[in-house]
């Protein structure tokens, strides 16, 4: 199921998203995916597949190779962390969680491409960390419509 979704949300960002969207309005459906992991699943579960995911992000993008990985891993277990606590099946959260998790993925990624030879690198990242913030809460909106996404508490 799991490889599934990824697959899916792989082949919406890579081939359909890029037709009608402009760059900075596009959502990332792998950070998408990797949030709700670090809400919803355990550290054996999630860290890989947050590893899985940011190479998966790696390979599509072009940027250079484990930039995306060592981010998402940080973001997952600071996530996981704090996600222990809290009522993790709230959409709310979960869309605050992609809001926070995309500005720390983007602070992150400039923090790192500073010590590279890119030149105005701070700029275009900058531009974009608005659209790309929208976008991201935008998709993780969309998710918490789906069904079956806040599970019933059970009674105890």
């Amino acid at each position: 199921m799991f490889l599934g979704v990824v697959l899916a949300a792989l082949v919406i960002e890579t081939s359909f998203l890029p037709v009608f969207l402009a760059s900075p309005f596009k959502p990332d459906l792998m950070l998408v995916i990797m949030v709700f992991v670090a809400l919803r699943g355990s550290y054996g579960e999630g860290a890989p597949a947050a590893l899985v995911l940011g190479l998966v992000k790696d390979s599509f993008s072009g940027l250079y190779l484990g930039l995306n990985v060592f981010t998402f891993l940080v973001i997952f277990i600071a996530i996981k962390c704090v996600a222990d606590r809290l009522y993790a099946e709230s959409a709310s959260l979960f869309v605050f969680a992609v809001t926070v998790a995309t500005l720390a993925c983007m602070s992150a990624n400039l923090l790192l491409l500073l010590f590279t030879n890119s030149s105005g690198i701070a700029f275009s990242m900058g531009s974009a960390l608005i659209p790309h913030l929208l976008a991201n809460a935008f998709a993780a909106s969309l998710v918490t419509l789906l069904p079956g996404f806040e599970q019933e508490a059970e009674a105890a």
